[in-house]
């Protein structure tokens, strides 16, 4: 009976140490099984996981968490995946384009990381922890950061020569509206995306 509790628990300690690990060979079976059951841009999703498994112990990313917004889709599919790097689910939420990276209810054709473009900005990023309140608008955001040199800008503040790009909800999102490129969700959707994506890799995808 002892030896028995000394198997189980020894295999307890074992998951939970390959879980903070997240090896490889775990990561492709996460992948295979996210491409074979979702229809996330195959492209969008390879990429997304080569990004990860190169960065996230020098980035400091999520072990819980990444998300693709698969802006290939257009604006009425729910296009920001969320996916559980410890089992393969895939959450599924809306997300909206910049005003001027493609119509209403559509798909991002154009997309861009300058300031001042009212575009989808595109590339990797890493999703802020810390909740705050927009100051106009009093939309409820996580900040975010570029990740590589072409979007390295964007998620800073316009007085740092940034771009003020953040992750926040709007109520035009219900209605298939567009923002001024920041990544914006349902309300009722916060709590969701926001306890899944704080700390996580957010991939951009626009096909570019």
């Amino acid at each position: 009976m002892r030896y028995r509790i000394f198997v189980l628990t020894l295999l307890l300690l074992t998951t939970t140490i390959d879980a903070k690990r997240l090896s490889n060979w775990h990561l492709d079976r996460i992948y295979k099984r996210v491409a074979k059951n979702s229809n996330i841009n195959k492209r969008a999703l390879r990429e997304a996981f080569y990004y990860y498994k190169k960065n996230r112990n020098k980035k400091r990313l999520s072990k819980q968490y990444i998300a693709i917004a698969d802006y290939t889709k257009v604006a009425g599919s729910k296009r920001l995946y969320i996916i559980n790097l410890q089992t393969g689910k895939v959450y599924r939420h809306k997300v909206a384009h910049g005003i001027k990276s493609g119509a209403k209810g559509g798909r991002v054709w154009r997309s861009s990381n300058k300031r001042y473009s009212h575009m989808t900005p595109y590339g990797f990023f890493k999703v802020g922890s810390w909740e705050g309140l927009t100051s106009k608008k009093r939309y409820h955001y996580l900040p975010i950061k570029g990740l590589q040199w072409n979007n390295k800008k964007v998620g800073l503040p316009t007085r740092k020569g940034g771009r003020d790009i953040v992750l926040h909800t709007a109520s035009y999102v219900n209605r298939g509206g567009r923002s001024l490129g920041c990544f914006a969700i349902k309300p009722q959707d916060r709590k969701a995306v926001f306890k899944r994506l704080k700390r996580a890799l957010l991939y951009s995808y626009t096909g570019r």
